[in-house]
């Protein structure tokens, strides 16, 4: 998955959970709304029924009906609490009130008839309605909290938010490793089954120009061509093991074997093998070692080997002869430094990048070898530096033992 997928991804994730947000707040406002009478407080309600109720000098007339429909009663109480005027006022609603039955109903409930009241210049004006129907409970706040309420309505969102997008985190990472498991499985069966039957014919062609190579009855001419067949095919098959070792420390099914190396004898074994088998003629061999003992280093001897044989058959297959090559180690601080310098580079080399940097899909100039070289100096919890020029220089540089 690329990284524009990704941000691609988290984008998606964010709309959604700023939507969801959205509409579940929008819902609540509506729903408040919608059952608090479309905003209009009880204290209007009540003016509007206070304007229909009027004294003619003689007696109340209204015409309010309509306001309090068939299921809503009012009452006018006098200021000695006595009932003056009324309309479908329950059975169970008295006609007479203390002072402590006014304190009483005006806060909380009438004989459990949710009400509404207003003061007027003749009494109070008590309007009710049926049982059950109304919710009321008497709610106080200080105002800190009214001032503080946008902050966490604010912050719980953005703590909501961030709950969403931590989880859509982990549910991608976790889809993305396992379509990286499976990709990684399917490349890994796909390169083991083109390896497997590459080893089969390719043996038999390194077979027979071994024996033709070695014909006394065939002209040198032919000798020397089954020769440049053999070594080809030794060539092609180092490639594929460097491929299937790539493609191991690329997923992580290499297991490291490591063991303590003391450099020194583990460089110069490596040496007197190259100059045994690897070695062309025309070129120039040296070692550098220093003259005080190198620390020692935990590492897998047969990726490390590998790793230093790639760099010095590079440095055959990809320079003149009359070139020298140089193998050598050294300490820096808390890491130890193998580096491998080839002489004067040809032509074809030198137009490939100067600094000899590992492109993102694994080239470079020396093929597949560099980038099997970076894996394991990496899988050894180090780096590998190359430098380009007139003399190609790689180091690996790898932590000393404790």
């Amino acid at each position: 998955m690329s990284l524009r997928s990704l941000l691609k991804g988290a984008v998606l994730v964010t709309a959604s959970a700023a939507l969801i947000a959205g509409i579940t707040i929008a819902g609540i406002l509506a729903f408040v709304f919608y059952h608090s009478d479309g905003g209009r407080s009880w204290d209007v309600s009540v003016s509007r029924v206070s304007s229909t109720l009027t004294w003619n000098g003689t007696a109340y007339e209204f015409s309010g009906e309509n306001l309090l429909g068939d299921d809503r009663w009012a009452i006018l109480i006098s200021e000695d609490g006595q009932v003056i005027w009324s309309f479908q006022k329950p059975v169970d609603v008295p006609e007479q009130y203390s002072l402590t039955d006014v304190a009483s109903f005006t806060r909380w409930y009438l004989r459990d008839y949710p009400v509404q009241c207003r003061v007027r210049d003749d009494g109070l004006l008590v309007v009710g309605s049926p049982k059950g129907s109304v919710w009321k409970h008497d709610i106080s706040t200080a105002s800190q909290l009214l001032h503080d309420a946008p902050l966490w309505v604010g912050g719980i969102f953005l703590l909501t938010l961030g709950c969403v997008l931590l989880l859509a985190y982990f549910v991608v990472r976790r889809w993305f490793r396992q379509a990286q498991k499976v990709r990684d499985a399917a490349r890994s069966d796909w390169i083991n089954g083109v390896s497997h039957d590459i080893r089969t014919p390719l043996s038999m062609v390194m077979g027979y120009a071994a024996q033709m190579e070695g014909a006394a009855d065939l002209s040198p001419e032919r000798r020397r061509q089954a020769g440049i067949i053999r070594a080809q095919s030794q060539a092609i098959r180092d490639l594929v093991n460097d491929l299937n070792l790539t493609m191991r420390l690329d997923c992580a099914m290499q297991a490291l074997r490591k063991e303590p190396l003391q450099l020194e004898a583990f460089l110069r074994q490596i040496a007197a093998d190259f100059l045994n088998g690897g070695l062309g003629d025309g070129f120039d061999f040296e070692m550098d070692l220093p003259a005080k003992p190198l620390p020692q280093i935990d590492a897998d001897p047969f990726l490390l080997r590998r790793a230093v044989n790639n760099l010095l058959t590079n440095c055959v297959r990809h320079n003149a002869p009359g070139c020298s090559i140089c193998l050598g180690a050294r300490a820096e601080g808390k890491e130890v430094v193998i580096f491998v310098e080839g002489g004067s580079v040809t032509s074809t080399t030198a137009q490939t990048d100067s600094a000899r940097q590992l492109e993102s899909d694994g080239g470079a100039a020396h093929g597949t070898g560099l980038k099997l070289v970076s894996q394991i100096a990496a899988a050894h919890g180090g780096e590998a530096r190359f430098y380009g020029g007139d003399v190609f220089r790689c180091e690996l540089r790898l932590p000393a033992a404790s």
